[in-house]
């Protein structure tokens, strides 16, 4: 059965190239031979093509682990000489596997440090039986290495208790058959018992241990949050989800591709349901409230909309790709006017500034547009480049846009791997971010949010991650996103009772997640 598993899966990797090869050849014969109007006849054809191989996920590593074990039981032979022993064997797979728990990144000299063990499958589902092979080694900054027993819980879950007894540096090391879990070897870092500072009771009961396990998020001491998670949950893994709404369809309450979010201060979230051409609002708790959007390229009608936002009179401003306007609605979705028709070439995020400026990222002219409520045009900054006062994009350039308690426009510029700051009118501040996996680092910034401390939160697509970051764009910390990863984040917002929401288009839902405020 591991060789039919293994086979599917070649074949599926085979046929997936065979895709790739034949529509860059068609891409390429049709940009080479074609004339202009050929090649706009097939463009629709080529862009879907390729946007839907690109987005393809194809498995990369065995979707099977070579793992048999044998169970020599000696106390079966007297019962039948059949019954020698039974096969142990578990789906869970080392790089799906993550660890959790304080013992990750912090211990005191002489005292028990402990952390959980929770086993995955090929898909990411948790494995619900116990009988892997865990090895746990720490190794001292001397150098020495210690096994630690494994205690197996029998649920899938399995727990590791160390005690340190030197300062500094530790390095543990997780292994399950033989191959690293998701994030090890981790860096452990112990203090002596008087280097512990004192807190109260209460206080430890409401902080939550922050904790560790996705691979992107390697060990930061992240403020604590003033959250507890009250009851008990059955998932091991803590992170600060409080709830996802949707999945992949065409209903209410379900997304195909969801892109901007956005919310208002009467405690309402505002989704852009790209590919189901419509917008749905949902109450600061996820309960659905309502619907609306017409698919079409005629005023009021929505053909490709991605960015949203909400202004002070809780009107309902849609930026739509393809129809190259914004769209401004009333708060129960009746279409008012629309904005920047002949001027925009591909509006991405849009946003309002306090003097109810509405600005508008032009993600396909690599520019920034400032309007007037009433579509007056009062500036646009950004040209296409690699310069600080430019955006990237051979396809396209910066994505969304947020405005901070100073009316400065903070802008992502995806292909740069940055995040740009201006002033009111325009004026490049600074920028931050470089690209890579490290802290503070992206791989192709999207969404953006800014809180009333000036703290700039942003979703890093490329990564799958949620980072934040203090005004002048030091980084802080991570939004613990590992029990329910997040798969392409893009727009994100703050709502009014202080959380952050984020659309995880990847896998078409949004999620709420507690905020270190």
């Amino acid at each position: 059965s591991d060789l039919q598993v293994l086979q599917a899966q070649l074949d599926t990797l085979r046929q997936g190239q065979e895709n790739i090869l034949s529509s860059c050849s068609f891409t390429e014969q049709a940009l080479d031979h074609g004339s202009e109007t050929e090649v706009l006849l097939v463009k629709k054809q080529m862009s879907e093509r390729l946007s839907e191989l690109a987005g393809r996920e194809f498995p990369e590593r065995p979707h099977e682990n070579a793992q048999v074990d044998y169970v020599v039981e000696t106390e079966g032979v007297r019962k039948s000489i059949l019954n020698l022993g039974v096969l142990l064997t578990t789906s869970a797979i080392a790089h799906k596997t993550v660890a959790t728990g304080e013992g990750l990144r912090h211990a005191v000299v002489g005292q028990a440090a402990s952390l959980t063990i929770t086993t995955k499958d090929k898909d990411g589902e948790l494995v619900r039986s116990g009988s892997a092979c865990l090895r746990a080694e720490v190794a001292a900054p001397d150098g020495t290495a210690t096994d630690h027993e494994v205690l197996d819980n029998k649920n899938g879950t399995y727990e590791v208790v160390y005690t340190p007894r030197h300062e500094g540096d530790h390095l543990l090391s997780i292994h399950l058959y033989g191959q690293p879990i998701r994030g090890s070897p981790f860096r452990v870092k112990a203090v002596k018992a008087s280097d512990v500072p004192p807190s109260p009771d209460d206080v430890k009961r409401r902080v939550k241990s922050p904790s560790s396990g996705h691979i992107r998020q390697k060990a930061v001491r992240r403020p604590s949050s003033m959250y507890s998670s009250g009851k008990k949950k059955e998932n091991p893994i803590e992170d600060e989800l409080i709830f996802r709404v949707g999945t992949r369809g065409r209903e209410k309450g379900e997304f195909t591709n969801l892109q901007g979010i956005s919310t208002s201060s009467s405690g309402r979230i505002v989704v852009a349901d790209s590919n189901n051409q419509c917008v749905q609002i949902f109450s600061n708790e996820g309960q659905f409230r309502l619907r609306f959007g017409v698919r079409g390229r005629s005023p009021g009608q929505l053909q490709r909309p991605t960015g949203v936002t909400v202004d002070l009179n809780g009107d309902i401003i849609i930026a739509d790709y393809d129809n190259r306007w914004v769209s401004i609605f009333s708060p129960e979705g009746k279409f008012k006017t629309k904005i920047g028709a002949g001027r925009l070439m591909g509006p991405k995020g849009v946003a309002v500034d306090r003097n109810g400026h509405i600005i508008v990222v032009d993600n396909k002219a690599c520019c920034v547009f400032i309007f007037q409520s009433n579509g007056k045009l009062v500036t646009k900054f950004g040209s296409r480049g690699t310069s600080e006062r430019q955006f990237a994009g051979t396809l396209d350039g910066p994505h969304f846009v947020a405005v901070n308690n100073k009316n400065e426009i903070v802008v992502t510029d995806f292909h740069n791997h940055s995040v740009k700051v201006y002033s009111a009118d325009g004026e490049f501040l600074f920028k931050f971010g470089s690209h890579g996996e490290g802290n503070g680092q992206f791989n192709a910034p999207t969404g953006v949010a800014v809180d009333s401390n000036g703290n700039i939160i942003v979703a890093d697509w490329g990564n799958s991650r949620i980072q934040v970051f203090d005004s002048s764009g030091s980084f802080l910390s991570y939004i613990n996103t590992t029990a329910d990863p997040l798969y392409g984040p893009q727009g994100l917002a703050l709502t009014s009772d202080g959380h952050v929401v984020v659309a995880d288009s990847g896998n078409h839902c949004f999620k709420a997640y507690r905020y270190l405020q």
